[in-house]
């Protein structure tokens, strides 16, 4: 160490401290405010890709994808949602179930062969349609 000299720690050196960088106050400043200016340009750049990869994924989902959907009277299969007491060989599907509502675009209250209304309301993605 030196008397009257600033001390400078290795990593100081190592990284580029910005302190050993600039002697004057004024162009860290105008530096600073050039690389938040950059900054800036990124964000919206990377905005921008962000944009253009969600429009392609949609376009890509929506072009291999068919709409579903189900009427009154339908036979559908139900999904085996709780698998608790049967083995790798039990069926996934149970059913067939008759179609009696539709409550929402993609939800259907269905009944059992004999009239009998099954509980709750089911999703689309948890029913299949029946072909005898």
């Amino acid at each position: 160490m030196v008397y009257g000299s600033e001390a400078i720690s290795p990593a100081d050196l190592q990284f580029g401290a910005p302190r050993l960088a600039f002697k004057d106050i004024a162009e860290a400043e105008a530096t600073r405010i050039e690389e938040i200016d950059l900054l800036e340009k990124e964000h919206l750049n990377s905005v921008i890709q962000s944009t253009h990869y969600q429009q392609a994924l949609r376009r890509y989902h929506d072009r291999y994808t068919r709409p579903r959907s189900f009427s009154i009277g339908e036979l559908v299969l139900r999904r085996v949602l709780k698998t608790t007491g049967q083995h790798k060989l039990s069926p996934p599907w149970e059913g067939p179930y008759i179609v009696t509502e539709v409550t929402h675009p993609r939800s259907y209250h269905l009944s059992q062969m004999d009239g009998t209304p099954v509980g709750n309301s089911w999703n689309i993605e948890h029913l299949r349609k029946f072909y005898a």
